[in-house]
């Protein structure tokens, strides 16, 4: 399983991987437990990240970013996975926000915030879910309604991601609310604006030391000009641009989940004994890796496909949903066998198998849940 190599990947991506891996061993791995505790990462490592060169690595350099393609990213995101981290939410502020910026933000919103998010001086979020809304999309009743030169924000949203160092957030509002999906934009809210307020962390039963919030905003006043794309309306059409990226980025880490889980059990089948040999010696133990193995290999040609298809501009909708489906229930499936394998350990805190357990699941409902995912494919058909 080691010698596979990507097709995707290059020197280039060689050398990112060897300063994304030594940084997650340095910055990332020793702080875990920690982070678990106190349910948020800390902030230095968003600007440590930055002086490392290692945030926005597919915005153009003329905007502060590394220069490069999705393939940078996947490459960060694959060692972060390496080392069990789910807490840092690189994803959202580099693949997601940045990229949304990039595409539809105006000349001086890209050159505001852009070179901030490279350094790491200014974090990203953005806020689609609401408590009465999550998959459906066209749910939403957060508005933003024209008041003059600016917009009054109105609405609450939950799991946001990187909600508790946030510097801004785009936010999924409602312009028009009797124009249905035509009525929803997105808006760019700074967090040091009256009215703005950060809810709750979170509880959850995984991923606990990602900082998954409430979002409050009540008569926020923001510029005109913080609205993303020149014009009202068209920020479902903006979404449903940028989630195949999203999505196939789940689809990422659930494959690198899926190859650590695998990883951390056969070294472990090897160590540990029962009724005098390796419990990596049982049959069992030898058929059930050896079926692992085989689906995590298949799992990974699928996700290289998908990403070469984004590289050369041709992922599309359907093929997303059907990498996030499927990868990520493979995932769950496939940790759940690697878990049993590890006995009552595998039940143990101190195991990082439990860990990559437990945060996989959320993997099968955030981005769009997988029944959504299968709606997509058959609409398709």
């Amino acid at each position: 399983m080691n010698t596979y190599r990507s097709p995707w990947m290059t020197e280039d991506l060689d050398a990112l991987r060897d300063l994304a891996r030594s940084f997650c061993a340095k910055e990332i791995a020793p702080h875990q437990a920690r982070w678990r505790d106190q349910k948020h990462i800390d902030r230095e490592v968003w600007t440590e990240a930055g002086a490392a060169g290692l945030l926005c690595l597919s915005i153009p350099e003329e905007y502060g970013g590394g220069g490069g393609t999705y393939a940078h990213e996947a490459v960060l995101l694959e060692e972060q996975g390496r080392v069990g981290d789910t807490a840092w939410g690189i994803a959202v502020h580099s693949v997601v926000v940045a990229h949304y910026l990039l595409a539809y933000g105006t000349e001086d919103q890209k050159r505001t915030w852009l070179p901030r998010m490279a350094t790491g001086a200014a974090v990203g979020a953005i806020a689609m879910t609401e408590p009465g809304a999550g998959s459906d999309l066209q749910g939403i009743r957060t508005r933003a309604v024209r008041d003059g030169s600016e917009y009054v924000v109105d609405g609450a949203k939950t799991f946001i991601t990187n909600a508790t160092h946030a510097d801004f957030v785009i936010v999924v509002a409602r312009t028009d609310p009797a124009a249905g999906s035509r009525g929803i934009s997105l808006v760019l809210v700074e967090t040091d604006r009256a009215g703005f307020r950060r809810g709750r962390i979170l509880d959850k039963i995984g991923q606990r030391g990602q900082d998954a919030s409430e979002l409050f905003f009540d008569g926020v006043r923001v510029p005109a000009a913080n609205l993303l794309g020149g014009a009202e309306g068209r920020g479902f059409a903006q979404l449903m641009g940028q989630l195949p990226k999203e999505r196939l980025t789940i689809a990422v880490t659930a494959a690198v989940a899926i190859e650590t889980a695998f990883d951390l059990t056969v070294l472990y089948t090897k160590d540990r004994s029962a009724f005098g040999q390796r419990v990596f010696d049982f049959q069992h133990s030898r058929f059930t890796l050896a079926e692992a193995a085989t689906e995590a290999r298949i799992v990974r040609c699928f996700v290289d496909d998908c990403l070469l298809r984004l590289l050369r501009g041709e992922l599309d909708g359907p093929t997303a949903a059907m990498a996030k489906w499927w990868t990520t229930e493979r995932a769950m499936h496939i940790i759940d066998r690697c878990l049993q394998l590890h006995g009552g350990y595998g039940y143990m805190a101190e195991y990082p198998i439990s860990h990559l357990w437990v945060d996989q699941r959320v993997q099968q409902i955030y981005g769009g849940t997988n029944q959504i995912m299968k709606e997509i494919i058959s609409r398709s058909l």
